[in-house]
């Protein structure tokens, strides 16, 4: 009985999570990683099939790993958290939501702007000073 309610917890915390995909005010982040540990606890097959997912998988790798946030996804939630919230509050057109919006706006900016960065290493070409260069073309002659 345990683990069947441990995966409809998992179950309905991935939907939230992909609503929050949607909603600006709804997070993504910890719905996922809710729905990770009851996947973990009650299905290693939903848990790995979570694991694998293009979209859900690097929430919880970048998580575990403790990377961070990729730039690209904090300029994206940015992005559509103010188009989405711009949306709503033309939607509404009354004073009060427009400032309530505007505050939601700015604490989730902030939150994700203070959320530690990762950006992956850029690959590089071995570096040969100019002595071994000149060995290397040398010594094949």
């Amino acid at each position: 009985m345990r683990k069947i309610l441990l995966l409809a917890a998992g179950v309905l915390a991935l939907l939230l999570g992909t609503v929050g995909i949607f909603l600006p005010i709804l997070p993504t982040t910890p719905f996922v990683l809710l729905a990770g540990i009851c996947f973990s606890f009650s299905s290693q097959k939903a848990y790995n099939l979570l694991l694998k997912s293009r979209f859900f998988g690097p929430y919880i790798e970048n998580y575990r790993t403790k990377k961070g946030v990729p730039v690209a996804a904090k300029v994206r939630g940015i992005v559509s958290l103010w188009l989405l919230l711009a949306v709503s509050a033309f939607a509404m057109a009354k004073v009060w939501s427009t400032i309530m919006f505007a505050a939601v706006g700015t604490g989730v900016t902030i939150h994700l702007l203070l959320m530690k960065t990762w950006r992956p290493e850029k690959q590089s070409l071995p570096e040969f000073s100019a002595a071994e260069e000149i060995e290397q073309v040398s010594g094949e002659a």
